[in-house]
């Protein structure tokens, strides 16, 4: 089977439940821009190539990742690198909006280990496996577009290792693939309690949330164009993002 079918029926598989947004046409309501739909904006990576690069056909480790030049940003993912550009203006926007509900809650939020930190991309998180810390043991480095830690003996030097409590992703036809797929799984794998996918084309998030199992439910989506605007953050107690504020441009 065809790369791309094997990503789409994994896809399918996350996405069990998908309707098409149309807008508010009743009459006497005010009308609503007729928005893509989440299932579309996930297929458009059926349209375009992943800047994905494997190097050689061997592991790389964090190790590697430390002695690389050169401003292409690059993540490390089960061994593989993946070298991506910098986002467009509708993705950077998105983060930083999302950044402006967020920071309020983060200072005052305390948890058992310590207080919640937000950080964005450029900031590395090792996902070590087996309790393997060592750099060259280490084959896991993401740049989250947005990660809170609330566990502050996560934090060093190089920035976090071990999971975040929440990971936001913002989508792109570019790198969407890679956060359904690989990222997906990885975040689970890893014990990310929280992770939204962020769609701006869409004015759309899906929330996934770490059940009992260790593994992601199957997601919940809010989309402006039928009024689910208030997403309730569960790391942050007591925050919920507005999403006609979020995506406002």
């Amino acid at each position: 089977m065809a790369e791309n079918s094997l990503h789409f029926l994994t896809l399918r598989k996350i996405y069990k439940t998908k309707r098409s947004m149309k807008p508010n046409e009743e009459k006497g309501k005010k009308s609503v821009k007729k928005y893509v739909s989440v299932e579309e904006a996930e297929t458009n990576f059926s349209k375009l190539e992943e800047p994905a690069a494997i190097y050689e056909r061997r592991l790389f480790s964090y190790a590697d990742y430390l002695t690389w030049q050169g401003d292409e940003m690059k993540e490390i993912i089960n061994g593989m690198v993946y070298a991506f550009s910098a986002p467009l203006r509708e993705h950077a926007s998105a983060v930083i909006s999302f950044l402006r509900k967020v920071l309020p809650f983060t200072g005052s939020c305390q948890k058992e280990k310590g207080k919640c930190k937000i950080y964005t991309a450029p900031f590395d998180v090792r996902l070590p496996k087996n309790g393997e810390t060592a750099d060259n043991k280490i084959y896991n480095v993401v740049q989250p577009d947005i990660c809170v830690v609330c566990d502050e003996s996560k934090l060093d030097e190089k920035g976090c290792i071990g999971a975040p409590d929440l990971i936001v992703e913002v989508y792109s036809p570019s790198t969407g693939k890679r956060d359904l797929n690989e990222k997906y799984f990885l975040y689970e794998s890893s014990g990310v309690n929280e992770y939204w996918v962020v769609y701006p084309e869409a004015k759309a998030v899906t929330v996934f949330l770490l059940q009992p199992n260790r593994k992601y439910g199957d997601g919940t989506t809010y989309e402006v164009v039928r009024g689910q605007t208030q997403v309730p953050v569960q790391t942050l107690e007591g925050l919920i993002i507005d999403l006609e504020e979020l995506f406002e441009d």
